[in-house]
């Protein structure tokens, strides 16, 4: 099956990730209040293209790719508005989410949304699962970890997790619906073309989680006195 090809092909790329200094300080709790506003400020400018990038996938793919249509239906469904919650956590964490809004994201947050793109007009609309197997699969498995150990050592409360917990644990049908969809690809070039594509993202990512420790912005002009 696809699906356990695509973890195995990648394991490496997904070691390096979670060998990140901040995934690491993440479910150790030692994260300051700045890098979790900081991580979710680079999340909001990349969720909130999550469903554009869905549009413009299925609006390439052939009509043969039924399947694939109403899968990216069913995620734009799913995902349309994630970049809401965000802001909401932001904002209940005493920081000014307009602010955030009006931010300029990193060049590494520019370059994943660019490179999802490119990809899905160059080569393989399909390509941008690789992206959502890299962004989901990390979160389900680190999301809630993260979470509970950020709250516990900031101080802060429920309504400051409402997006890294909707894509924990109760997120894990998400996954099994992903995992199916990705057996269905019988191409090899598909297969090959997503595999890469997923090893790519990767590493885009671990560039995202990077610029946590070391963020270009002043997140303290964000906060709310």
């Amino acid at each position: 099956m696809f699906y356990s090809n695509l973890v195995k092909s990648t394991e490496k790329e997904k070691k390096s990730l979670y060998d990140t200094q901040i995934i690491k300080d993440a479910i150790s709790g030692n994260v300051t209040i700045g890098e979790y506003i900081y991580f979710l400020s680079q999340a909001y400018h990349h969720v909130k293209y999550t469903a554009k990038l869905m549009m413009y996938m299925g609006s390439l793919l052939s009509i043969s790719n039924k399947n694939f249509l109403k899968a990216s239906r069913e995620y734009i469904n799913e995902e349309y508005g994630h970049e809401e919650w965000i802001l909401n956590d932001i904002s209940n964490s005493s920081y000014d989410k307009e602010k955030v809004k009006n931010s300029v994201p990193n060049i590494h947050t520019k370059l994943i949304i660019s490179y999802a793109y490119d990809l899905i007009s160059r080569k393989n609309p399909l390509c941008f699962f690789g992206m959502v197997y890299v962004l989901e699969g990390t979160s389900i498995e680190l999301a809630d970890k993260a979470a509970n150990a950020i709250k516990k050592s900031l101080n802060l409360n429920n309504n400051s997790f409402s997006y890294l917990v909707s894509h924990g644990s109760l997120d894990k049908d998400h996954v099994l619906f992903f995992e199916n969809l990705m057996n269905e690809i019988k191409l090899e070039s598909d297969q090959c073309d997503i595999i890469e594509s997923a090893k790519d993202f990767f590493y885009l990512y671990k560039n995202i989680l990077h610029s946590v420790k070391n963020p270009h912005l002043d997140v303290n002009n964000w906060r709310i006195l």
